[in-house]
């Protein structure tokens, strides 16, 4: 017995599962020690290396870590514990902004773009054996690659911009290595890296992006590759300046080893222009997604780099899924090359949203962040009772512990649906549940 969980099993699978499961339930919690693996090979009456198989595949699914000599403990946030579980529950009548969504008024229809793909799949069906990309796709994401400065490189289409960060990272790394990642960040990712049994090193974030001296930092305590969000950065909104590329090209060319990782997330719906920071670094990867544009449903992005990254990526998606749908991939050239969304008008409406918002809670003494995409990010000294306070007035918002490691606390909302007769009621809001101790904290690292 391991207090009054029991850890049970013959085989290295089964013991992994019971932890596992008992961690899923909060049986085991963050930071708990789990038994030396000669006590509980006692326990169980098995070998010593089936417990150590069995911590191994912890370990490489991100549930727990290990010290050394001061043993085994479940990792302090375990990727069996989902960010997306850290989640309010919205009773009816409550406005939810807290998903992250974008407007469903500001997609574009897809029917036509469908309706001419299957045609076209009808008189050109695509095979075992046919090119994975769409050519029309291929040529119309290569143009506006060139058009914004990315380096030249082979390109493939994944099911999403996740999907491609997950597939460049496996095609370089191992399990323990240690990865730098935004901090405020995206809660998918930072639940992706120690699911694949990496570890996470947090990099502070303002509002022009990832902070120099923390990305210098991360690599030289041995973080062998860096994840950056170019432009309308969840959850805070920042982009990439021209100087804050610049500082970073000059932090990655001291490090060419390093794995780079840029993802595109505002790609159609930011008007602020893009600095990439690939081609500095031996192997790099850029994607660019239609989710946020285009609708999420599509599950697609573009995924370009170097070309020893692009083969192994390319090599194992031909051992998995094959191909992303050639019929998805021709409905979104179609969408693209229709201009069935007009960029500059889309980033106008939710830069517009942001500023009301933003200039709103500055009238009541409160900072907030969005320097791009459709959310605000707003310091706050007591997450939970913030969030609690604002559900209590009707205000659905999302709690910063599902995009921060050690930064500071925070709330996320999404103003891709606010109206403008709203804005005023949500900053009073917002105040009310502050409080005199929510007055700006001047910075959110």
């Amino acid at each position: 017995m391991l207090g009054e969980y029991p850890i049970s099993g013959r085989r290295a699978a089964e013991i992994s599962a019971s932890v596992e499961r008992a961690v899923a339930k909060g049986e085991l919690r963050p930071g708990e020690l789990l038994p030396p693996m000669r006590e509980l090979a006692d326990r169980l009456g098995v070998n010593p290396n089936t417990v150590a198989a069995a911590y191994r595949t912890l370990r490489e699914r991100g549930v727990i870590e290990t010290a050394g000599r001061r043993g085994s403990r479940v990792r302090p946030k375990p990727a069996t514990t989902a960010r997306d579980l850290i989640r309010v529950e919205v009773p009816p009548g409550v406005r939810n902004l807290s998903e992250g969504n974008p407007d469903p008024a500001l997609l574009p229809a897809l029917a036509g773009a469908f309706a001419a793909a299957a045609g076209q799949g009808d008189r050109e069906p695509v095979l075992y054996g046919h090119a994975p990309v769409e050519p029309a796709l291929e040529r119309l994401a290569r143009a506006g690659l060139d058009a914004d400065g990315v380096p030249a490189g082979p390109l493939a289409v994944t099911s999403g911009a996740l999907d491609a960060v997950e597939r460049v990272l496996m095609a370089h790394l191992k399990p323990g290595d240690a990865v730098a990642v935004e901090d405020p960040g995206w809660g998918s990712l930072l639940d992706l890296v120690p699911a694949l049994g990496l570890r996470t090193v947090p990099v502070g974030v303002d509002d022009e992006g990832p902070l120099p001296d923390g990305v210098r930092a991360a690599l030289e305590g041995g973080a062998r590759a860096l994840i950056v969000t170019d432009r309308a950065q969840n959850p805070t909104g920042a982009a990439l300046s021209a100087a804050r590329a610049r500082a970073l090209r000059s932090v990655l060319a001291a490090h060419p080893e390093a794995l780079l990782t840029e993802d595109d997330h505002g790609h159609h719906i930011v008007d602020l222009p893009l600095h990439p920071l690939a081609g500095i670094t031996r192997h790099w990867a850029f994607v660019r997604s239609a989710a946020k544009a285009y609708g999420p449903d599509l599950r697609l992005a573009v995924l370009t780099g170097d070309p020893v990254t692009l083969d192994r990526v390319r090599g194992r998606q031909r051992l998995g899924p094959g191909w992303v749908s050639r019929i998805v991939q021709r409905a979104v050239a179609r969408l693209w090359s229709d201009g069935a969304v007009d960029p500059a008008a889309v980033a106008g409406q939710y830069g517009r949203r942001r500023d009301a918002l933003i200039g709103a809670l500055a009238r009541h003494g409160i900072e907030a962040h969005g320097r791009s995409g459709m959310n605000v990010w707003v310091p706050v000294p007591d997450e939970t009772g913030a969030v609690a306070r604002l559900l209590h007035a009707g205000w659905a918002v999302a709690p910063g512990a599902r995009f921060r490691m050690s930064a500071p606390p925070g709330i996320r909302i999404t103003v891709s649906a606010l109206g403008p007769d709203e804005t005023e009621p949500l900053a009073e809001a917002v105040a009310a549940a502050l409080g005199p101790a929510g007055q700006p904290s001047r910075t959110y690292v």
